[in-house]
């Protein structure tokens, strides 16, 4: 089943959370300030705070519009956003003080009780340009503390944006090799089957050319009809072998037997498609064409130790000395470096086959296929 595409990645801070932050930012403004006139005992309290509530409710627009003004800049470089909100912050703090200075300074000064006892003395009282701007100084560093933390969430943002790409590049490039591996099947086994059949054509054994034939088209139209990179329920992989192993039995019909163990427990656990093919076709290439006796190729699943354990084996004459003798005496064309390297990509390292003499001789491999498959 394919899981429904996520919705594409901007790289964009989240509007709510911009939101959230700039309501912090002036709620804790208020609760400081708040703080430091009950520490320092200032007269007016309530008329105070009621005032600051205005002045840190009208930053709040101020803050988004100085957000906003920033986002034009969210593609560019690192330099050239902490620029541009150096200078985007100083006109919102001009007007941030302005309004602190309007609402304490010139709004009903009247209802400040004994409030020029918290002011300097008449002689040494500045003049209403040089006060606001002494308070959008205050209001610059508040608002620059509050950019630096959005340009930190931007980036990181960009970087979780970056890392998703990355992991989603991973994925592609695992499944364009997985499904590239499992087309390696395909043609290796038509190969081989076409000489098989030839060999039947070539002998006049019509009915059994048209009977591999048949089953031959069974086995393509199920086996192409999944996606490569998919697992699939192993009793359908069994599926798929018993057909091949049909089309062989044509071929070998005094030599070929087939034994197929796997519990109807483990009928629904999911293997990589096709992943028994290269398998099946070494143990009927290299054990059933080799000798001139009945060969029996065995087919068995267990689960143990939280693994699915699928064993191909056969009791046929076995790999011949020198190089044979190893696991890699049967990887002839895709073999066993096939199935190693599915199994690679599939499963990073996490599967495992097992491949050698078998104890009564003959060959036998064994996937172990871990727990995240079933």
């Amino acid at each position: 089943m394919h899981a429904a595409p996520a919705p594409p990645d901007n790289g964009n801070v989240d509007t709510r959370l911009v939101i959230l932050t700039i309501i912090g930012l002036w709620v804790f403004y208020f609760m400081i300030v708040t703080l430091r006139t009950w520490v320092m005992d200032f007269p007016a309290q309530g008329e105070l705070a009621m005032r600051r509530g205005i002045v840190s409710a009208i930053g709040i627009p101020i803050t988004i519009v100085q957000w906003l003004a920033m986002r034009v800049f969210d593609r560019a470089s690192l330099g050239v956003r902490i620029f541009t909100a150096a200078m985007i912050a100083m006109p919102c703090a001009i007007l941030a003080g302005a309004e602190n200075y309007y609402f304490f300074n010139v709004y009903n000064p009247e209802g400040l009780i004994d409030i020029d006892k918290v002011r300097p003395p008449a002689e040494y009282k500045p003049g209403p340009i040089t006060e606001i701007a002494d308070l959008a100084i205050y209001r610059y560093f508040l608002l620059m503390a509050w950019a630096s933390l959005y340009l930190a969430l931007g980036f990181s943002e960009n970087v979780r944006v970056a890392e998703r790409r990355a992991a989603d590049f991973a994925q592609a490039a695992q499944t364009a090799e997985l499904r590239a591996l499992r087309y390696q099947v395909n043609p290796h086994f038509l190969f081989n089957t076409l000489n098989s059949l030839s060999a039947l054509v070539m002998r006049d054994r019509r009915v059994e050319a048209e009977a591999m034939i048949m089953n031959l088209s069974t086995f393509y139209r199920t086996s192409l009809s999944g996606d490569p990179s998919e697992d699939v329920p192993l009793s359908e992989e069994i599926a798929l072998q018993r057909l091949y192993l049909d089309i062989e039995a044509v071929r070998f019909p005094e030599r070929l037997r087939v034994e197929i163990d796997v519990p109807d427990a483990l009928a629904k656990r999911r293997v990589p498609g096709l992943i028994l093919q290269p398998l099946v076709e070494n143990a009927v290439k290299h054990g059933v064409s080799r000798t001139s006796n009945p060969v029996t190729i065995a087919i068995s699943a267990t689960y143990s130790g939280g693994a699915l354990r699928i064993t191909v084996s056969d009791d046929g004459p076995g790999p011949g000395p020198g190089p044979s003798a190893t696991s890699g005496g049967r990887d002839h064309g895709i073999g066993l470096a096939n199935v190693r390297d599915r199994l690679q990509a599939r499963f990073d390292g996490r599967a495992t086959l097992e491949a050698g003499r078998g104890a009564n001789g003959g060959w036998r491999a064994t996937l172990v296929l871990p727990e995240e498959t079933q």
